[in-house]
């Protein structure tokens, strides 16, 4: 248990020491060693990176007996889909009323709630179904335009005891860029390099860019309404008609615009921040972790909301994402983070979304299909027959 969730370095410090990702693994392994006839867990992705959120979904799946069950509530639904045996879709008014469905298979389950309708009920509880189109996913190329093109040098960081070196790289407008890689290996770092916050060692530094920057953690320090608060940042965007059409009203913010900044719950706070990183004009966007504190539905509308702004508004984004679905959907390209984290990492290149998440998946030691009614990834479980047959095949 301890080795599977990588907790031999956790144990002899504080527990108030602890990051968010410590945390979670030391609470998932506390449930795991009860003996118990049915196990609970509460969003046991949250604040740990692909990998780690892997390893949980196997440490949970092995608590499986005959005479013992687990429940498990989950928002990441590759995760979800890949530690599951059945579904209960649950949906409703938020606040006001909800309902479970009886259990479905994985992918009924899934499809259920990703198409809106339960067809054993003949009820449809959402108006749009949810889809991952491939257009979507991968636009041609050829028709979208370019018209800007940057570029930063090879760079090196270093804080504390922890080294990161960046390969130089070039990216377009129209284009979004996804970071990959476990946490502490340095993609906080890169993002806040290119934002400007931080320098890097030496001459070599990211050239000057107009950039709107949503950090990994929100701390709401503003005194007021949300209303007030997207007036006094983003007025000219949050009056703009198409600005509502296209990210204000998909992101629910009407909803909570006159419920006051402080009393906002995480979910709430990530939709407003996003929002006001997206009306901040800027030439590049940088997006640190955009599916936190989000549901399922949230992250696939945030997602697409990212996805139109930038191709639409011919501006680049790079965005920190640990949910699968929401990182294939968005990149064009992506960075990989490889090394030691917490000690010393490298930042690849932008490279290509086939050879890059290739590249990861294979670090990761899993492979993936897609699903041939809505196109979402599907992580195949360990060593079952797609897993054996895809990798033997490489």
């Amino acid at each position: 248990m301890i080795e599977a969730l990588d907790l031999k370095d956790v144990l002899s410090r504080q527990v108030k020491e602890l990051s968010g990702g410590e945390l979670q693994r030391f609470a998932i392994a506390v449930v795991c060693i009860q003996n118990a006839d049915i196990y609970m867990f509460d969003e046991p992705s949250s604040y740990l990176d692909v990998k780690q959120r892997l390893k949980a979904a196997r440490t949970i799946r092995s608590l499986l007996k005959p005479e013992s069950y687990v429940i498990v509530v989950e928002h990441d639904l590759s995760i979800l889909d890949y530690l599951s045996d059945f579904i209960c879709v649950l949906y409703g008014v938020p606040s006001v009323y909800g309902v479970v469905t009886m259990p479905f298979s994985v992918r009924e389950g899934i499809n259920i709630f990703l198409d809106g309708k339960v067809p054993t009920e003949n009820l449809r509880f959402r108006e749009e179904s949810l889809t991952f189109k491939l257009a979507e996913t991968a636009e041609d190329e050829k028709e979208i335009e370019k018209h800007r093109r940057y570029k930063y040098p090879d760079m090196k960081k270093t804080l504390g005891n922890f080294s990161l070196d960046i390969e130089s790289g070039e990216f377009t407008d129209s284009e979004i860029i996804v970071m990959l890689g476990e946490n502490g290996t340095g993609k906080t770092t890169f993002i806040r390099l290119l934002a400007g916050a931080i320098k890097a060692d030496g001459e070599e530094q990211v050239p000057e860019l107009n950039v709107s920057y949503k950090p990994q953690k929100i701390s709401p320090k503003y005194m007021g309404t949300v209303r007030s608060l997207m007036y006094d940042k983003i007025r000219n965007s949050f009056m703009h008609a198409q600005f509502q059409t296209d990210v204000v009203k998909p992101m629910q913010i009407e909803n909570i615009i006159d419920q006051e900044v402080a009393n906002l719950s995480g979910g709430e706070l990530q939709r407003v921040a996003i929002v006001l990183a997206l009306g901040k004009p800027a030439d590049i966007y940088l997006i640190d972790e955009p599916s936190a504190y989000l549901d399922s539905e949230q992250r696939i509308v945030t997602a697409k909301v990212i996805k139109r702004f930038i191709l639409h508004s011919k501006k680049t984004a790079f965005v920190v994402e640990h949910d699968f679905i929401m990182a294939t959907y968005l990149a064009d390209r992506v960075v990989l983070y490889e090394g030691t984290p917490s000690i010393k990492a490298k930042a690849t290149s932008p490279q290509s979304l086939l050879s890059g998440m290739n590249k990861f998946l294979e670090s990761l030691e899993i492979t993936f299909r897609r699903d041939p009614t809505n196109f979402r990834p599907r992580i195949n479980k360990m060593n079952s027959q797609n897993d054996q047959e895809q990798k033997s095949s490489k």
